[in-house]
């Protein structure tokens, strides 16, 4: 079963993230799917799975040898796993969010995208950087 919501959800994320690139500055795609519904759809799986695998799971969050040993349960490691799609992806909803408010050209906010998909708060950095260089807005 692990291995099927962990495919399901790499697949509804991956497509929220498609919708982020395709239409960065349509509101229903980086707020109402991007931005609120694929995130809570994966977030509602992570508690589900918080729920039921993590009360029997040895391990903790005090030392790094207690997280190794929290995530050897598949269970707590699939939920780590969809925290890191769902708040990645709310992320990227967020900086396209942004850039639409505040007019930022596109080439300041698609080289963050990729990179906050892959390693999310490096994309954050770069689009904090990017945001913050002096420049005309556009319109």
């Amino acid at each position: 079963m692990e291995e099927r919501l962990f495919t399901a959800a790499n697949t509804l994320a991956l497509a929220g993230w498609v919708l982020l690139v395709l239409a960065p500055r349509r509101r229903w795609a980086h707020w109402d799917v991007a931005g609120v519904a694929i995130p809570a759809v994966l977030a509602l799986a992570y508690v589900v799975l918080l729920a039921w695998h993590a009360p029997g799971a040895e391990g903790g969050f005090s030392t790094l040898a207690g997280v190794r040993a929290l995530f050897a349960t598949d269970g707590v490691l699939l939920a780590g796993w969809l925290h890191y799609l769902a708040f990645d992806l709310f992320l990227g909803a967020w900086m396209c969010r942004r850039a639409t408010a505040e007019a930022l050209p596109l080439w300041r906010l698609y080289p963050a995208l990729p990179l906050t998909f892959l390693a999310g708060p490096a994309g954050l950095l770069l689009f904090l950087a990017l945001r913050a260089l002096p420049g005309r807005r556009v319109a």
